[in-house]
């Protein structure tokens, strides 16, 4: 068994008090393979996957951090939702529903829901079959989890073979509830036999503790030395200053999201018809973003003087954590009237953005969480104010963009169109943005609170309209 990293713990202990679960949609072709050869199929291509064989142990009474334990594919990780031939508007609608649930890590931390014979799906003449792969944030951030799903959908290996999956059914269309595992208190290992596991594992929290509060003062004496360097670095000129915050406005309402309230759209393009010379896809897609926002935010009659938005970036190196990313906050500078000239803004503020947040005096910082004691770290994360909205934000939404390579995916055989993914709501969040491409296929995908977005198609509509203008308006800078 392997101790999880902190920042992973942190993730489990936050999934206890919100929906925090990631979501990677993928779009395949219909297939000729029944449902039950596609959950023989899912469960071998796991078994060789190490992030889809663990589950999470916790240690009682938080004495310790949970640990990493091995774990098997059982057949209630692969759920098939009925009817199958839904239009693409109701599955929207079903995956909407999913994403206000959270799967138990202590019994499994991922599982596959699957929508068979999909009609009229973006990018597609015929029925496909939408997979939907549910991850807990404390096992993978998006990174991460688009690697897994790349390992799990893999080109088939010469000679693979589908595998039959003969016997009764599981009837998993209905997902239960499931508690949290709790550790017996008189644990037994495999033969049956009374063991000493839970009494071992806070013993060895117990020792830890000592250690962990020394070195945990010696790396917060380390980090206020980085941090009045950072500061005195940055009034130098010589480090990028911190984005000022953005004020809430009608997309950060203080109400918690409902777990029936989530609505989620995509845009699905081909990526050339966002490609624009000198500038990525993620700029374009901000730049839209910042455009169909204001746009929406001046109908309802909220038109801010200052947006921006909250950017995950993957960090570079070795992974300590299963989550190894930093938040960038990057202003949209809707300003800026012309669209070519704000993208342009954007992509500087972009730039400056990564270059402070790879400054080694924050990963100075980023060491002191890594060793406080369990206990404590759980105890902060019980107590954390989720309900209060802050006076300043680091975005009045999330853009998570990810590129998830070569479009050579298959599902048992049946090839991949696009993918999609649907950052987590939250007490602040209450819309946010995926950015997904694989191949030369790109989806946009909307996350919102019905609530917030009451009529989602007319913002998928601004959105749409956004991309258009963004491209016209650099062709026209360009005198193409």
């Amino acid at each position: 068994m392997t101790t999880m990293a902190a920042r992973d713990a942190t993730m489990f202990w936050l999934s206890r008090r919100g929906a925090n679960d990631v979501f990677l949609l993928y779009c395949f072709a219909e297939t000729g393979s029944t449902t039950d050869e596609l959950r023989a199929f899912l469960a071998a291509r796991s078994a060789r996957i190490p992030d889809l064989r663990i589950r999470i142990r916790e240690i009682p009474g938080n004495l310790d951090y949970p640990r990493w334990e091995p774990a098997e594919f059982t057949a209630q990780q692969f759920v098939t939702h009925r009817p199958s031939g839904l239009g693409w508007p109701a599955l929207l609608d079903r995956v909407g529903e999913l994403l206000g649930t959270g799967v138990n890590g202590t019994e499994s931390p991922w599982r596959v829901h699957v929508f068979r014979d999909v009609r009229d799906a973006p990018a597609s003449a015929g029925p496909v079959l939408v997979v939907v792969l549910q991850i807990s944030h404390a096992l993978a951030d998006g990174t991460r989890a688009a690697a897994v799903a790349r390992s799990l959908f893999a080109p088939a290996p010469v000679g693979e073979v589908i595998p039959s999956s003969p016997g009764v059914p599981v009837d998993n269309s209905e997902d239960p509830p499931v508690e949290p595992v709790k550790t017996p208190a008189r644990p037994v290992d495999y033969w049956g036999q009374i063991c000493a596991w839970g009494t071992d594992a806070r013993v060895a929290g117990v020792l830890r503790f000592p250690r962990q509060l020394v070195t945990t003062a010696r790396r917060g004496r380390a980090a206020h030395r980085a941090q009045r360097e950072l500061a005195d670095r940055t009034a130098a000129g010589k480090v990028p200053a911190p984005t000022k915050g953005f004020a809430p406005n009608a997309l950060n309402p203080s109400a918690p999201v409902g777990v029936f309230d989530h609505r989620v759209r995509m845009l699905v393009v081909d990526a050339e018809r966002i490609r624009v010379p000198g500038r990525t896809v993620t700029v374009v897609a901000l730049t839209a973003i910042s455009r169909a926002l204001i746009t929406y935010l001046a109908e309802i009659g909220d038109r801010p003087d200052r947006l921006g938005t909250a950017l995950p970036m993957a960090l570079p190196g070795t992974a300590a954590a299963h989550n190894h990313y930093r938040g960038l906050s990057i202003d949209l500078h809707i300003d800026e009237p012309d669209l070519a000239l704000r993208a342009g803004l954007i992509a500087a503020d972009l730039a400056t953005r990564r270059e402070r947040a790879l400054n080694p005096l924050l990963a100075v910082q980023d060491r002191v969480g890594a060793t406080v004691p369990a206990v404590f770290a759980a105890r902060d994360v019980a107590r954390a104010d989720l309900d209060g909205v802050p006076a300043a934000l680091d975005g009045n939404t999330v853009v998570s963009s990810v590129y998830r390579g070569a479009a050579d995916l298959a599902f048992a055989g049946a090839p991949v169109l696009f993918t999609g993914g649907f950052p987590a709501l939250g007490t602040v969040m209450h819309l946010t943005h995926g950015v997904h491409g694989i191949g030369e296929t790109i989806a946009l995908s909307v996350h919102a609170d019905a609530r917030v977005l009451p009529n989602p198609d007319r913002y998928l509509a601004l959105l749409a309209d956004s991309l258009d203008a963004v491209v016209a308006s650099h062709r026209e800078a360009s005198g193409v």
